[in-house]
């Protein structure tokens, strides 16, 4: 009886936009008019679509370079402030900052950063330093925009790594780093066979949450750039919000964001399966 509330809220706000999202996807609904069953036509245009795979493809790439980023970076602070540092309670809250401001107002910082006209990069470079004749177009091509965008995701992930990861470091008891001190341990030997091995799975489930939230950003990528230039820094996420609310197209963008459950089905089994080994590792059972 007592998890009747939770399982409640849970099929209000998770179960029933979910159903409702799958069953718009097999239908032709568009913004103002109730559509019908289409079965897999909006899934077979998807397929034929560039613009679709493009996305994918960014999408993908934009997970996977944040995420390698976040974590080195993550895990590098949170080494670091497990040490005994001077305002070592003061760096923490700093380090949290990124995370605690709004997404939004996040971006539209990035946004400034990176304007052709106003960016106070190009302003170092150009009117103060004088390395250059030119400012900096960060968002006005591709490539560029792109690796803006996974910048500013970068930024703004770190703090959720390093705090997390630095709870998990400091469960690792003090005495196995001492033990492995006097048997002549080298620093990367005690990362290597005490620090990351029971910091995995801390590590698996961090990974997991990053994926899931990197993978299905969209506040970042459309403050900043809206999918632009020319379509190219779409993710999933914000093709599915473009071809649904301000196309019209429900369907569409429903089959759109519905193709995204595989990737996250993914990254789930990905945390479990790291469990898993970690407790086969410790002779636990696995039922």
């Amino acid at each position: 009886m007592c998890m009747l509330p939770a399982a409640g809220l849970l099929l209000v706000f998770l179960t029933y936009p979910l159903g409702l999202g799958i069953w718009l996807a097999f239908t032709d609904t568009t913004i103002g008019r109730s559509g019908v069953w289409i079965g897999l036509e909006n899934f077979e245009y998807m397929l034929e679509d560039r613009l679709f795979w493009q996305a994918v493809f960014y999408s993908v790439f934009y997970t996977s370079i944040a995420t390698v980023g976040k974590f080195g970076l993550g895990l590098w602070l949170a080494l670091l402030l497990n040490n005994h540092l001077p305002f070592k309670s003061l760096l923490r809250a700093i380090i949290l900052l990124p995370w605690i401001v709004p997404t939004v107002l996040s971006a539209i910082a990035f946004w400034w950063i990176y304007d052709a006209q106003f960016s106070i990069i190009s302003y170092v470079f150009v009117d103060v330093l004088g390395w250059r004749t030119t400012y900096f177009d960060f968002l006005g091509s591709t490539w560029p925009a792109r690796w803006s965008l996974i910048a500013a995701n970068i930024w703004r992930g770190i703090p959720f790594v390093a705090i997390t990861l630095l709870a998990g470091l400091q469960t690792i008891s003090p005495s196995l780093y001492e033990a492995a001190l006097l048997d002549g341990s080298t620093g990367w030997q005690r990362f290597r066979y005490i620090t990351f091995p029971l910091l995995l799975p801390i590590l698996a489930i961090v990974m997991t949450f990053s994926i899931i939230f990197t993978f299905t950003d969209f506040q970042l990528v459309y403050a900043i750039t809206r999918g632009g230039p020319v379509n190219s820094t779409h993710l999933l996420a914000t093709l599915a919000f473009q071809r649904g609310i301000p196309g019209g197209n429900l369907g569409e963008g429903a089959a759109i964001a519905v193709s995204m459950i595989p990737f996250l089905v993914f990254a789930t089994l990905f945390s479990y399966f790291a469990l898993a080994r970690r407790k086969w590792q410790q002779g636990e059972s696995n039922d």
